[in-house]
């Protein structure tokens, strides 16, 4: 992947249909509820992305060093060029996305980042690089995220639970009562928690009742369910400024 570099495109704010996939901690399953949604949607002219927060020289892909937190830098944006290399944002390619980009900060940069951000997004427009012909129309933003939900209303925000990790980040704890619908990534009842689960999953018996629960198991289609929210934010009117 390259960085995106400083240009003078013009500054295009569009509005958007944005959907937001976000979940309690690492690796529970958010990036691939990213792919399903593009794979069940396949005539849309998706622009997908990965938005992560990175401290202490540890950038949250993966848990690992990855050298993305230089010094002399808060924030950095780059487009994924392969959809082989077994990234999440290559996965997104691979899942039939036009674009894919990975936005990183420094924690609590976010809103730093953002400007680049909508700078590549309006080079992107400028371009005309993920218009096609059977489909002109804007592309529809799909990333994973939780801490966008500060700066933005999506247009939809799943949030992804498993039972069986106890970390929960507090970014997602904060949003959690946004969620369109809560997708379960392990044996959590429809309604409540079983009597194993870690505590944090004993949620208010007023979200469980609220937010509509879905569960989706390893290797499944995206449930019927998600799908209908999907096609409803889909049909929608674009409205959101990221």
């Amino acid at each position: 992947m390259h960085a995106t570099s400083q240009t003078d495109a013009p500054q295009i704010r569009p509005n958007w249909r944005l959907i937001v996939v976000g979940g309690h901690t690492r690796s529970i399953g958010k990036t691939q509820l990213v792919c399903d949604v593009i794979r069940a949607f396949p005539e849309q002219n998706w622009v997908a992305g990965k938005i992560t927060q990175y401290g202490h020289g540890v950038c949250a892909r993966n848990g690992e060093n990855c050298d993305c937190a230089p010094d002399e830098h808060s924030y950095a944006i780059s487009w994924e060029k392969s959809s082989e290399t077994g990234t999440d944002s290559s996965r997104f390619l691979a899942a039939g996305a036009k674009r894919s980009f990975w936005l990183r900060t420094k924690q609590g940069y976010l809103a730093e980042g953002l400007p680049l951000l909508r700078q590549a997004l309006s080079e992107l427009l400028h371009n005309h690089s993920v218009a096609t012909e059977t489909n002109p129309e804007l592309p529809t933003l799909i990333v994973e995220s939780n801490s966008l939900l500060q700066f933005v209303q999506p247009s939809l925000y799943f949030a992804v639970l498993d039972a069986t990790r106890d970390d929960f980040k507090d970014s997602a704890r904060a949003v959690l009562d946004r969620a369109d619908a809560l997708v379960l990534h392990s044996t959590l009842p429809a309604q409540g928690a079983s009597p194993t689960a870690p505590p944090w999953l004993k949620l208010p018996s007023q979200l469980t009742q609220q937010i509509p629960s879905v569960r989706q198991l390893q290797g499944e289609a995206l449930p019927r369910p998600l799908q209908v929210l999907v096609r409803r934010a889909l049909e929608a009117p674009a409205d959101v400024k990221v």
